[in-house]
């Protein structure tokens, strides 16, 4: 990666939370470019989502690693890493209008394009992007990496303004058939650009290498694939290539 990458806390203060975002960007590029906010499993703010950040920026990319918690949090073990995720969903309010803030401050960036603006996730980060493309907030286009395909609000036809490109496991046991399905009906419905791709055999947490150990560690069906990883990756920059140009 190159020595022009540079990385900077943003911080901002909404719904009762103080966020601290990872900020990378290439300082060497002057042009205003796309912006990606790249939303964490839900460990929260660890080192894998901000490498993430830094890839992309290496990309081409002003990307954040959103900080969803709040004052950088990242939970000890997987007990609290899930009582964490459902705080979230069960202030869904509050956790909206912190993720409206988030794209906010990243369009109002000095070094982005504001009309050229995505998001993207892991896991519970998956989920929180496709929220905010179903909140119909101004996205080119939303990315999902094993990420659960519930909504938690329900879009109207016109609502979503991104292309939605989902990455998933084929192999995948925390995301119920059910709500593949049901997720499908809904993009059709709404008459979203989808792109759909499944991986056969990749399990839950496919693209980071810590997936294998936290798996047998907690009891979870998680796997790190590193074919899937690198698939998976090569098929997102496709993807921000058609939706940004």
């Amino acid at each position: 990666m190159g020595s022009s990458i540079q990385t900077e806390t943003l911080t901002i203060t909404s719904a009762g939370r103080t966020l601290k975002h990872y900020l990378a960007y290439d300082a060497a590029a002057a042009a205003r470019r796309p912006g990606i906010a790249v939303f964490p499993e839900w460990w929260g703010h660890n080192d894998y989502v901000k490498r993430r950040a830094r890839e992309l920026a290496a990309l081409g990319y002003v990307a954040i690693a959103v900080d969803v918690y709040g004052d950088g949090r990242l939970a000890a073990d997987s007990t609290e890493a899930g009582t964490l995720m459902n705080g979230l969903f069960a202030d869904m309010a509050g956790t909206s209008e912190r993720i409206r803030a988030t794209i906010d401050a990243l369009r109002n960036h000095a070094r982005v394009d504001a009309a050229r603006v995505g998001a993207m996730g892991y896991c519970l980060g998956g989920a929180l992007s496709l929220h905010a493309a179903r909140l119909g907030l101004p996205l080119r286009g939303v990315a999902s990496f094993h990420g659960s395909l519930g909504k938690t609000h329900a879009a109207q036809p016109g609502d979503v303004k991104a292309a939605v490109l989902v990455c998933h496991g084929g192999a995948d046991k925390l995301v119920p058939l059910d709500d593949i399905a049901n997720f499908h009906k809904e993009m059709s419905e709404l008459g979203v650009d989808l792109t759909y791709i499944s991986y056969p055999g990749a399990m839950h947490g496919y693209s980071s290498p810590e997936a294998t150990d936290k798996g047998a560690k907690y009891g979870l069906p998680l796997r790190y694939d590193a074919a899937t990883d690198a698939r998976s990756w090569a098929d997102m920059q496709a993807f921000w290539k058609r939706v940004f140009a």
